[in-house]
């Protein structure tokens, strides 16, 4: 199979599927069998997508009917080939003002070329299978450009609003609106205000009656409310005009210099292709959150999204359509509606095709005035206040403006160009952004780097260095997490000569030379949990760093979480059980800290005895190694959660096995994760006779209480509880094991069952019946955990994501769980996709 042939995600995992023995055959499934979720959530799309589309192709000022073939093509080819099952597409707002400048500027036939040609960029890039490289732009660039063309279509429409025509710019508008203003017709004004009251209120009708109203979409109620309101009071108002389609112009060949047309089939390419990548991640998030059949959905294979939107793209733009790109408004009603496959996205195709074939008269009965008014309120939401809060709170808001000012005043292609130059220009700052300052405290010299270390600080570098004494205790704090060969040549021979004249040297901090993931070299490591674990970019803010200094990692600036990090860097350990993990050798180490103190401490995290210690000499080292080391770079940060109280996101629910370190396979430190141990990593039934309730009262406290974002509970390789269900045999003492282990046996016996779903561990089976229980029963657990109260009411409230997890202890490899109706994977967590 070529890279470019898509395959459904179904397809490709029954080639791949082992069946448990004695198991069915698995039988064949019809391509087109809509169930009755996907025939509702279909007809509440359509409701949706059937205004927007005339709305966004007036603004635009293309053919209505353009509208409404992109609709049905982006329903009908997206939704069948497209690698997001339950993503939406169509004419979107954010291409609204790229169509419009094509359509000025070369006409509507050669516009449509355009389309095509795009179309064919698309899916060169799905061959290219680049969709994840796409995602590397920066979302501060993302949200600015559609927050620029959010400005820029609402600007344009007010003019339709106020009864006028937009102008050519926004620049235009802008110049021309004090005379719209003063020539304004009260007849559009009313109905646009009409229209925006509707679509305003709707949605918070209150009380039964208001939630049984809401589920008809607010859209269409705008709409249908000025239409009706129009019509009875017999306003004179220009109206949807939608000529025979036999009339209808279809693609023509594309006429213009060469250099324009690429420059806009580049730009048409990017913003259909980033907002559909960005549109499937997000619809993955949504299904995820949703309890009952959405967690049995594949996540979106987005090469072959980007196959799909460029197969629509070709279609539409062959039949006079408009421009096709994921929809988040129709999307998200989607998953909201209970669709449970593509079905629903393809018949809502159907119903746009038979709405522009049947009910021409009913929609020419629109105001105009109404659907600018419906896309203007679309374009106001597109200058998201949380997208600002967001790349405030990670400093980016500088990319944000610049690309939001450039998309409004250039162009959408010249904004995004912009932003991401200034992206550049900012990251490159932070990386030269280094702080090197020196102090003498009681004797010592404190020489501190905070920042990376690269050549162009070589020279501050050396300057402090060169300020301490001859012979003088020294100790070097580095705070940055990379360091070139430059600036650690240079301060490694510094250290020689140091040490030689008498003097001593601790390195202390974040290790040089080393990136995310290496062993390191320069001196003896801190301890596991020590400083330099990752913390949340708003703890070193809040911590006393710079503002300008990087933050020790980025797995608090992931809306995922913790458990989207992967910034755990390598370190030895205490030698609690003599670990071995890359540890220097006793040479190195002993030219590293040759003068650190007379007595010549091997107790530090490093130290090289083999010899175990009795359990109340190593906790005393280990607390002693803590107060040392660790003690004075957290304290500034455990001071502040001490003040603010702890705020958790996540809930980790894991086996009490010592080989699951949570705070190291998750990244998290401090105040990260609200964890639960048990033996087997079980959820109690609520009402299971138990005699223990702590698990209940943690998930009640952890939901209710702390309103954590996700719970997750991770199993693990050779579990002793698993292999203990296994081998437990009927009767026998009730010793307290095993009446905790009761818990376990609806795992035991979801895996005994043949027509129950068979877990697999990334393609392959599991290597023998305790690694299958110890998957079947995360599965279980989660259903367990669905039972209690108060997870619930927030997965109903949409407030709450539950997540399955497997940890391979000999492979220090992570698993997250995905499914499907036949069988439930374990994927590396190295291949999910998180959002940017």
């Amino acid at each position: 199979m070529s890279a470019c042939t898509p395959t459904r995600a179904s397809d490709s995992t029954h080639t791949h599927r082992t069946h448990p023995p004695h198991s069915p055959p698995p039988v064949p499934r019809r391509r087109f069998r809509p169930a009755g979720a996907d025939v509702s959530a279909s007809i509440a799309v359509f409701l949706i997508a059937l205004p927007l589309s005339l709305g966004i192709a007036l603004a635009t000022g293309a053919p209505l009917q353009a509208g409404l073939v992109a609709a049905a093509v982006g329903g009908l080819v997206a939704g069948r080939i497209g690698g997001s099952a339950l993503q939406v597409s169509g004419p979107a707002a954010g291409l609204t003002v790229v169509t419009a400048d094509l359509i000025q500027r070369y006409g509507w036939r050669t516009t449509c070329a355009i389309t095509v040609l795009a179309g064919l960029a698309q899916i060169g890039l799905g061959c290219l299978r680049v969709a994840r490289t796409a995602l590397a732009v920066s979302p501060a660039i993302v949200h600015g450009m559609l927050a620029g063309i959010g400005v820029t279509i609402a600007v344009a429409q007010l003019h339709i609003v106020l009864g006028g025509s937009p102008q050519s710019s926004v620049l235009s508008n802008l110049r021309a609106l004090p005379a719209q203003l003063a020539h304004l017709a009260p007849a559009s004004v009313a109905v646009s205000v009409l229209t925006l009251a509707l679509l305003l209120l709707w949605p918070r009708l209150p009380g039964r009656t208001g939630q049984v109203l809401r589920k008809v979409p607010a859209p269409l109620v705008a709409v249908a409310g000025a239409t009706a309101t129009a019509a009875l009071t017999g306003l004179s108002l220009p109206k949807v005009d939608l000529p025979s389609w036999r009339n209808h112009a279809l693609a023509g060949l594309p006429e213009g210099p060469a250099l324009g047309l690429a420059a806009a089939v580049l730009t048409t390419t990017l913003v259909c292709s980033v907002q559909s990548l960005l549109g499937a991640i997000a619809v993955d998030k949504l299904v995820a959150s949703r309890p009952g059949p959405g967690l049995h959905i594949h996540r979106s294979d987005l090469n072959r999204e980007l196959l799909g939107q460029g197969a629509a793209n070709i279609v539409s733009g062959t039949l006079g359509g408009l421009p096709v790109a994921g929809v988040a408004v129709r999307s998200t009603a989607n998953v909201n509606a209970g669709a449970v496959s593509r079905n629903s996205t393809m018949l809502h195709g159907v119903l746009v095709v038979v709405a522009a074939l049947l009910m021409v008269p009913a929609l020419e009965l629109i105001p105009l005035a109404s659907l600018a008014a419906l896309v203007m309120a679309v374009g106001i939401r597109m200058v998201s206040l949380n997208h600002i809060r967001t790349v405030t709170r990670h400093r980016e808001v500088l990319v944000y403006a610049v690309t939001t000012l450039g998309v409004v005043v250039l162009g959408v292609l010249q904004g995004v160009a912009l932003g991401i130059a200034v992206a550049v220009a900012t990251a490159l700052h932070r990386l030269t952004r280094t702080r090197i300052t020196h102090d003498e405290q009681e004797g010592t010299h404190h020489v501190q780097v905070r920042g990376q270390l690269t050549f162009l600080a070589v020279p501050r570098l050396s300057r402090a260095l060169h300020l301490v004494p001859q012979g003088a205790d020294v100790v070097v704090e580095l705070s940055g997490s990379f360091m070139d060969h430059a600036a650690y040549e240079a301060l490694q021979d510094w250290q020689k000569t140091h040490i030689a004249q008498g003097g001593t040297v601790e390195l202390t901090g974040r290790r040089a030379g080393v990136r995310i993931g290496e062993p390191e070299d320069l001196s003896e490591p801190p301890a596991i949990g020590d400083a330099s674990e990752p913390r949340t970019e708003a703890a070193v803010a809040d911590s006393g760093a710079h503002p300008e200094d990087p933050p020790p990692s980025a797995h608090g600036t992931d809306p995922a979480g913790p458990l989207a990090s992967a910034g755990c860097r390598c370190r030895p350990w205490t030698p609690w059980r003599n670990h071995q993990c890359e540890r220097p050798s006793a040479g190195t180490r002993a030219g590293q800290r040759s003068g650190a103190g007379a007595e010549g401490r091997q107790d530090g995290p490093g130290a090289a005895s083999a010899v175990p210690e009795p359990g109340e000499h190593q906790l005393v080292r280990g607390i002693s190694a803590f107060q040392r080391n660790t003690a004075p770079l957290v304290r500034g940060e455990l001071a502040r959660l001490a003040r603010e109280g702890q705020r958790p996101t996540q809930l980790f629910l894991t086996c009490a096995d010592s080989r699951v370190v949570t705070s190291m396979i998750t990244s998290s430190g401090p105040g990260d994760l609200f964890v639960v141990r048990n033996v087997g990593n079980l959820v109690p039934l609520p009402g299971a006779e138990s005699g223990d309730d702590s698990v209940a009262a943690a998930i009640e406290y952890a939901v209710d209480v702390l309103q954590v974002r996700s719970i997750t509970i991770c199993g693990h390789s050779g579990c002793g509880a698993m292999q203990a269900l296994l081998n437990s045999e009927p009767g026998g003492a009730r010793t307290p094991l095993k009446r905790w282990l009761r818990h376990g046996l609806p795992s035991l016996e979801r895996m005994a069952d043949d027509s129950r779903p068979w877990a697999r561990l990334a393609g392959r089976r599991p290597a023998d019946a305790v690694e299958q229980l110890c998957l079947i029963n995360v599965i279980e657990q989660l259903e367990h955990l669905r039972a209690h109260e108060s997870v619930a009411r927030a997965l109903r409230e949409g407030a709450l994501e539950l997540h399955g997890m497997y940890f391979h202890v000999g492979e220090a490899q992570a698993y997250l769980l995905a499914g499907a109706d036949e069988d439930r994977v374990f994927d590396h967590v190295r291949e999910v996709d998180l959002p940017a």
